[in-house]
């Protein structure tokens, strides 16, 4: 299965089970590739926590997956966007939507699933409930010290 971003290690079987988990957002749509000379292919593409997996419109086992961190989600016409990432910016994957308002449904999608922007908000609304409520909602759970969830906090992947 083809895989995006940093050189991580994946288990086969559970990015399998991961594949068929309710998708926050799945459409048919046209995606090329950077290594198969930017053909359009019609996909179904599926988003799943911080996962975009792709496959052939008749086969239920994707094709590849994208790990969303450490990359940039760009739109780049009115009804096409692409994701690249951070380590390798010249591969870029394409994606064609049918409307402009499909395209800016997806990449807002896209956006807020990456870890980063999970993280960020936890810790927003953490401090808010601190300042109306006076206590940390961490606390209970015995979380609240842990560096991943401090400000100033970046998570190594």
């Amino acid at each position: 299965m083809g895989r995006g971003g940093p050189a991580m290690r994946y288990n086969e079987r559970e990015l399998l089970s991961l594949a068929r988990q309710p998708a926050e957002k799945a459409a048919e749509i046209r995606m090329s590739v950077p290594k198969k000379g930017n053909v359009l292919k019609k996909r179904l593409v599926k988003l799943v926590v911080n996962f975009l997996f792709y496959f052939r419109t008749d086969e239920a086992e994707p094709i590849g997956a994208l790990l969303l961190e450490h990359c940039k989600i760009t739109k780049e016409e009115e009804n096409i966007f692409s994701i690249s990432f951070i380590e390798e910016p010249e591969r870029k994957y394409c994606f064609e939507c049918a409307t402009e308002e499909q395209c800016q449904e997806w990449v807002e999608a896209l956006r807020r699933a990456s870890y980063e922007f999970l993280r960020r908000s936890l810790i927003f609304y953490r401090n808010e409930i601190q300042k109306m409520t006076g206590k940390d909602p961490l606390e209970q759970y015995g979380i609240s010290e842990e560096a991943r969830f401090q400000l100033g906090a970046h998570r190594e992947l």
